[in-house]
């Protein structure tokens, strides 16, 4: 039988004290070299562990872990435990799965970290563009009213407000005051969150506005994981690892310090999988699929094969991409429409009906844990396409 998640917990949780930070900054080592053909950034803050005297073998924890980070003197320090809310964006992908598990690591109490996924197609009915199993976990939701359809078919009115559970199982609401506009089109493929509105719309601002519209913030530390890595995109190696956050305002007159942390931004995608391993967690169903990131199962910035693979396992879903990009008279690729993609592309190969059927249930009834752990097929050799 698998260990519960409470008995893995258990078996990590901190003593009295917490963590031994001084030790684990004695493992701290060099950076993984760059990848071969990309410039290494141009702007970095380098992170440091404060160190805390704690009585835990860190050493023991991390063992076969690289877990490097890039210390130096002159540079801001943090430690997860001197905040008094810890936020992970989760998404149910390895990244965000890994920045759970690292702080549990690190001896960061259960009832301190919050989990927040952001509902890209909202709550209003859309099914447009989200992994079905994704929107069964039972963390604290947000999301934009109406979702990316929603902010799509905009046509000459404001922009909607947000919307997020908070403690006690509230929703509190925020926004939705602006002037009219207009899209009637998909994002388009860029690095700019103007062109490609659907990371700035969907997620950072609905994380934003639930941040400055919660009173539980102001006058307390609050520390956001995000889990952007290094080598997924030219453009996210420029990001820094730690930095204040875009809701932050300590300077203001009721203060409101928000640190925005990226942890595992030096991580190779080997040892994000390695940190999963070490707990045996089931990955999320489309990497057992052929996928090698989730993000919307019709991303923007989907591939060939990626799209055929979505029109055989969810054509429903397919179809309605399809259908809006002939409704708009404008494709999501510049050159091609989704179903010239897909034709290009060829479906993963012996998709198991058991992971197809997993992947669009809106109850996710697999196990949490594995016990004969094994690497799904989209890991390392996977499609890596996604945002960027």
């Amino acid at each position: 039988m698998a260990q519960s998640f409470k008995a893995l917990v258990e078996k990590l949780a901190p003593p009295p004290g917490g963590a031994d930070f001084t030790a684990l900054a004695a493992l701290l080592g060099a950076p993984d070299p760059a990848p071969q053909g990309r410039q290494a950034p141009r702007r970095r803050r380098h992170l440091a562990l404060v160190p805390k005297l704690r009585d835990v073998d860190l050493e023991e924890r991390f063992a076969g872990l690289t877990y490097s980070f890039e210390p130096t003197v002159s540079t801001p320090a943090v430690d997860p435990l001197t905040y008094d809310h810890v936020i992970v964006a989760f998404s149910g992908g390895k990244d965000s799965m890994a920045l759970v598990l690292l702080l549990l690591l690190l001896g960061v109490p259960r009832e301190r970290i919050e989990l927040w996924h952001h509902e890209v197609d909202g709550n209003e009915g859309s099914t447009l563009m989200d992994w079905p199993c994704t929107l069964g976990l039972r963390i604290f939701r947000s999301w934009k009213i109406n979702g990316f359809e929603g902010e799509m078919l905009k046509n000459n009115v404001p922009t909607t407000g947000y919307l997020f559970e908070v403690p006690g199982g509230g929703v509190e609401s925020a926004g939705g005051e602006g002037k009219p506009g207009f899209r009637l089109q998909f994002p388009q493929k860029a690095a700019s969150l103007v062109t490609r509105w659907c990371s700035a719309y969907l997620k950072i601002m609905v994380m934003d506005a639930a941040i400055r519209n919660q009173g539980r913030f102001e006058g307390a530390r609050t520390l956001v994981l995000t889990g952007e890595r290094y080598d997924e995109s030219p453009n996210r190696q420029t990001y820094d690892v730690f930095e204040p956050h875009r809701a932050d305002l300590r300077d203001g007159r009721v203060p409101r310090l928000i640190d925005h942390w990226r942890p595992i931004h030096r991580w190779p995608e080997a040892e994000v999988w390695k940190l999963i391993e070490r707990f045996r967690i089931n990955p999320h169903p489309a990497y057992w699929l052929g996928w090698g990131r989730v993000s919307c199962a019709p991303c923007i910035f989907g591939s060939p094969d990626q799209w055929a693979s979505l029109r055989e396992v969810n054509p429903r879903q397919f179809n309605a991409v399809a259908d809006y990009e002939r409704q708009f008279g404008k494709t999501i690729d510049r050159h091609l429409s989704v179903h010239e993609m897909a034709d290009k592309g060829t479906p993963f190969p012996s998709m198991d009906p058991r992971h197809v059927q997993a992947a669009l249930s809106r109850v996710f009834t697999e196990p949490v844990f594995l016990d004969a752990w094994r690497l799904p097929r989209g890991a390392l050799l996977g499609d890596t396409t996604g945002p960027t």
